[in-house]
């Protein structure tokens, strides 16, 4: 695996309007935080992480939207967007854990307000039962949680995890074209791809050709894959379900009923599951609701804001949680 040091320039990463890229070291891996002036000070923290072959870049609607209620950063998970592979090359959902964890420790930001989607998902809840101090409420959006029957739409990205089905996958899809392949993402994550912009389309072009210039791509890629397989097969008190069931924050859960890669039909599994949990069904989204229909995402976040004020919960009850 090249060192970041060494590892061939390729183009920049965009930074959209009124945000900003900054390079976090951090033991054993470099995160890439992309960050909003917040509208005003005292602002309480938030922290958005992606899903599997995304980038901190997929929240950068939301953010907008959630301007002068929360003070918004993303993180390229380790291998994603900006950042480069992690030193040990652990990309488990254990690995992406741990360095959301030490980014937020080490930036003495939390309790922050957590967000996130597909594998971001899966990362957000382990965060948040292993660590409650950190969160003061969680929200996921089509989170990678086990499911025993998988979306046929699904399988091809739970294969990728399968040792040499990458470098494959690669080798045969050689003379697909950059448009070809971000028209083949979007048709798999979006409720309506239709409705993407022309010019956001040009920039997922412009995102992809680039990563396709990183030598670890693939690498990442497939591993993250894997380590989400592995994930689901674990049992015990180490199991995505049962770290849902002690998750003490406020969540939001967001599913899209046209979502190819996450079933519908675990909505209210997880709503049963986290424990104070407001279920936000959106039948015309795919797989990344914050991308398509980020309006109402920011009114379910600001619903669930004045709902645990309103109670009482919030940081201050996972705090309380986690200390008996």
């Amino acid at each position: 695996m090249p060192a970041a040091s060494v590892l061939p320039r390729v183009a920049p990463v965009r930074v959209g309007e009124g945000e900003r890229l900054r390079s976090v070291g951090l033991p054993g891996v470099t995160l890439s935080i992309r960050s909003r002036r917040p509208a005003r000070e005292g602002l309480p923290p938030a922290l958005y992480v992606h899903g599997l072959g995304g980038s901190s870049q997929n929240w950068s609607a939301l953010m907008a939207e959630l301007d002068g209620v929360v003070d918004s950063e993303a993180v390229d998970l380790p291998g994603f967007g900006d950042s480069p592979p992690p030193d040990d090359g652990d990309y488990s959902v254990t690995g992406h854990a741990r360095a959301v964890i030490r980014h937020l420790d080490a930036a003495g930001r939390g309790p922050v307000h957590l967000f996130g989607n597909s594998l971001g998902g899966a990362v957000t809840t382990r965060v948040a039962a292993v660590r409650p101090d950190l969160v003061r409420t969680l929200t996921l959006v089509s989170p990678a949680l086990p499911e025993l029957r998988v979306q046929r739409t699904a399988v091809p990205t739970g294969l990728l995890g399968v040792p040499g089905i990458a470098a494959l996958f690669t080798r045969l899809t050689r003379e697909w074209t950059p448009e070809q392949r971000v028209r083949g993402v979007m048709g798999l994550c979006y409720g309506d791809p239709g409705k993407v912009s022309p010019e956001a389309f040009r920039y997922a072009v412009e995102e992809l050709e680039r990563r396709l210039q990183l030598p670890y791509f693939w690498d990442a890629m497939a591993r993250s894959a894997r380590g989400i397989v592995n994930a689901y097969t674990l049992g015990g008190q180490h199991g995505l379900w049962r770290q849902a069931e002690r998750v003490l924050a406020p969540t939001l859960l967001i599913y899209g009923g046209r979502d190819q890669l996450v079933g519908f039909r675990m909505a209210h599994r997880a709503a049963r599951s986290f424990r104070r949990s407001r279920l936000l069904s959106l039948p015309d989204a795919g797989h990344v609701a914050m991308m398509e229909y980020p309006e109402l995402v920011a009114d379910a976040f600001r619903e669930l804001l004045a709902h645990s004020a309103d109670s009482g919960e919030g940081a201050g009850a996972a705090r309380t949680g986690a200390g008996s």
